[in-house]
């Protein structure tokens, strides 16, 4: 082989190793993406406010983090979906009902108890208004639904039976924590991340990892469109 011939040889390797390397830290350092995006543009008429469900489980129970817990969707058709990015009208109102089949404890930062950016800055849990919730009381708090670019952070009670749901999706026989509450999309479309803010990745360096750090889990967006 000539010397160009070696030296082309050589770039090449190069290239492809560093291609090589810049994949595996990508897959590293990039959260995963949700399976797709529930779409609830259209489900009710323009200008009438949309039904948003949801449910937390502590055990997802399928997929390659069969552990992991997670938030799921239900679509306008009835049916549950691992996904958590969410096709919204803007300007809308968002009844959200949100089944708590999880457990928890206390909150490290008591911040993340109080009902903000909500329709009234509270939520019901069980048909009970709440404002703030004492986290050291009861089973504490499972998780948050926390948008920070709209700033709303809702608490969401614990579930305090002995024996949780296992698998995903949880049926409405198992015991749970009923919580509703509402918020006004903004007129601006664009994205709007969501996170629970509780860590809850167990097994994780201070439980921020795993399900915390990947999206489609304990975080999604909000996908805000002009309807």
């Amino acid at each position: 082989m000539t010397m160009s011939g070696r030296l082309g040889a050589v770039l090449g390797l190069f290239v492809i190793a560093v291609g090589l390397i810049i994949w595996v830290l990508m897959g590293l350092l990039t959260p995963g993406t949700p399976e797709g995006v529930v779409n609830y543009v259209g489900s009710s008429a323009p200008g009438q406010p949309v039904n948003l469900t949801l449910q937390t489980v502590g055990t997802i129970g399928f997929g390659d983090h069969p552990t992991w817990v997670s938030y799921l969707a239900r679509t306008p058709q009835g049916e549950w979906v691992h996904d958590t990015t969410w096709q919204l009208p803007a300007d809308t109102l968002i009844n959200v009902t949100i089944y708590q089949y999880d457990s928890g404890g206390p909150l490290r930062n008591q911040e993340f108890g109080q009902v903000t950016g909500t329709v009234g800055n509270y939520e019901t849990v069980n048909g009970k208004t709440i404002r703030a919730f004492n986290s050291y009381s009861g089973a504490g708090v499972g998780h948050t639904f926390t948008v920070p670019a709209l700033g709303i952070n809702v608490p969401l009670i614990a579930n305090s039976a002995s024996t949780l749901c296992g698998f995903a999706p949880c049926h409405v026989s198992s015991a749970h924590q009923l919580i509703h509450f509402s918020f006004k999309t903004p007129a601006r479309t664009g994205e709007y991340h969501w996170q629970c803010f509780i860590p809850c990745g167990l097994g994780y360096l201070y439980g921020n990892g795993g399900p915390m750090s990947t999206q489609g889990f304990m975080g999604g967006f909000l996908d805000v469109v002009s309807q």
